[in-house]
């Protein structure tokens, strides 16, 4: 491609202008990726792919259209800047879209001290089955593993740029390297599945292949001879690899597009405690080799650090311009938006306060009840927080794992149980949802 990002927003920009558009933004994606997946000690499947996508949202006073493409030849520019002027002319008004105003945009755009790109050489795709092959090889010496359903190891570079005609433009380059093993143990209608796998930005930073297959293997050996918990109210431990999942149903109620539609179970909890009083939930856009840091958001505001809950309170929603003009607040700085569709609010990097003890320590203390490692399905009312969900995981009895569970559902809700949770000491700090164990102390189970 002879084009950049950058080089291709501008144009998109001047074709808009050209068309009629009052003021747009752009952006563009270039980028690609590499997948090997490896199975019974051949490749199974072997993937590469290179894109650009392009997206471009004109004004035409409070109206306005959003349009993509994948194509980058003047000629389809052009075409994309009529068509957006002429679906903005026909759209209904919003009295809060726009771009941001040139006093609000980020001034320090430069992303180099965040490390989102590893500069050491794109892997080869023999590097990536030789991770994959290892992974599995590493999964198959635990003699009660049957098979490795698949093992895999991929890579990515993208470039993003953004710009638009109130004088923003600026992008960065992002990688990231994955490799992740699924095993199977038993045999029969007695099978078990369970998986393990890291994500990095730096090749250096990835786990070995040898310990992700270990991990998959003696999770899904875990898993074998599951039996259906009793019904009953019961202590439930939310495994760290699950728990950032609680909190994930706290940070989508404090998106700004859903309490802007009165759909949120804490659309009226600004200022009241939302989690015990000794939790803090911090947010970090700028954490250095992280996957959801960046410098600046999709509409060019400065990314800043916050706190979300603080001692327990809920201190303010997540916004971008449109909700926060909505709801009478500046924007957080926390909008996203892909290259066919306008922005929108959402989280970066969060980090929940852990506590003193390790998960061991909590297993003791919660005496009988569900050690919680995987989930399916999901039943959430966004208006009440009611919450339910099936669960597999591991039977605590007097303090002690005893056995494996399968098959039960647990229900609660959720301002009930974020309010009482208890955290252990256990979570891993380079993902971008920094989220120990969490003990519920009261959930409510349905098996036998």
């Amino acid at each position: 491609m002879s084009q950049t990002p950058e080089t291709l927003t501008a144009q998109l920009l001047q074709a808009a202008k050209d068309a009629g558009a009052e003021t747009a933004d752009a952006i563009a994606l270039q980028g690609a990726s590499l997948s090997i997946e490896v199975r019974a000690g051949v490749l199974e499947q072997a993937e590469r792919a290179e894109a650009v996508d392009l997206g471009l949202r004109v004004f035409i006073g409070q109206r306005s259209a959003t349009v993509s493409a994948s194509d980058t030849r003047a000629a389809t520019l052009q075409e994309m800047a009529l068509r957006a002027v002429a679906m903005a002319r026909e759209a209904p008004e919003d009295a809060f879209a726009g771009i941001a105003a040139p006093d609000q945009l980020a001034e320090n755009m430069n992303a180099a001290h965040l490390e989102l790109h590893d500069p050491t050489p794109e892997p080869t795709p023999q590097d990536l089955q030789r991770d994959a092959t290892a992974a599995e090889e590493a999964a198959l010496e635990n003699g009660k593993i049957t098979q490795v359903q698949s093992a895999m190891a991929g890579y990515s570079a993208r470039n993003v740029h953004l710009a638009a005609t109130n004088g923003f433009s600026a992008g960065y380059r992002r990688t990231s390297r994955g490799l992740s093993c699924v095993a199977i143990a038993g045999t029969g209608t007695a099978m078990e599945r369970d998986h393990d796998g890291d994500s990095r930005i730096f090749q250096a930073d990835l786990r070995s292949a040898e310990d992700i297959g270990r991990r998959a293997a003696e999770r899904a050996v875990a898993r074998l001879d599951a039996r259906k918990p009793p019904t009953g109210q019961f202590p439930v431990l939310f495994d760290e690899r699950i728990s950032a999942s609680l909190i994930g149903h706290l940070l989508a109620a404090i998106n700004g597009a859903s309490v802007a539609r009165g759909a949120s179970w804490l659309r009226d909890a600004l200022g009241e405690k939302v989690l015990p009083e000794a939790l803090t939930l911090g947010e970090n856009p700028h954490r250095p080799r992280v996957s959801a840091s960046r410098p600046f958001d999709a509409e060019g505001l400065p990314t800043r650090s916050r706190n979300i809950v603080e001692n327990g309170v809920l201190t303010g929603w997540t916004l971008d311009l449109a909700t926060g003009r909505k709801l009478g607040f500046p924007s957080t700085g926390n909008a996203v938006r892909g290259t066919s569709s306008a922005p929108s609010p959402s989280s970066w990097n969060v980090t929940l306060t852990e506590g003193d003890a390790n998960r061991a320590d909590l297993i003791r203390d919660m005496g009988t009840g569900l050690l919680v490692t995987s989930m399916i399905g999901s039943t959430i009312n966004p208006n009440t927080g009611d919450y339910s969900r099936g669960a597999a995981g591991l039977w605590v009895e007097n303090g002690q794992i005893t056995h494996a569970v399968n098959e039960c559902t647990i229900a609660g809700n959720l301002r009930n149980m974020l309010r009482e949770i208890v955290p252990a000491n256990d979570a891993r700090h380079h993902l971008s949802r920094v989220v120990p164990s969490l003990l519920v102390p009261g959930m409510t189970l349905a098996g036998i």
